[in-house]
């Protein structure tokens, strides 16, 4: 019965061990943003989002530019590093709300 109990306790840990391993340690959005709003100062938030995009967990943020065009900016979730700096103007901003719609139904 001992060996039993030992066993269980050990299985247990190993499992919770495992369970710790599998969630991603992220830098949170308010930390991300703060990086994200440095490479946009002055300019106005519009979207913001975790997503995990070719195998890895990022945050996104558009900002609008003056001239009306979207600045997207991604983080590294884990690490906190810019890995992506986009303009899009109107016309691929709209194909790309379009394609997420599609890609939803």
């Amino acid at each position: 019965m001992r060996k039993i109990t030992v066993f269980l306790l050990v299985a247990l840990f190993g499992l919770g061990a495992v369970i710790t391993e599998a969630k991603p340690r992220l830098i949170g959005m308010k930390r991300a943003q703060a990086i994200a709003g440095a490479r946009a100062r002055g300019l106005k938030l519009k979207a913001k989002e975790l997503e995990k995009e070719k195998g890895r967990w990022i945050y996104s943020f558009e900002f609008r530019n003056k001239d009306g065009s979207i600045r997207e900016i991604n983080i590294n979730a884990r690490t906190g590093k810019v890995v992506g700096v986009e303009r899009e103007d109107a016309k691929k901003e709209a194909n790309e709300t379009k394609s997420e719609k599609n890609k939803k139904n």
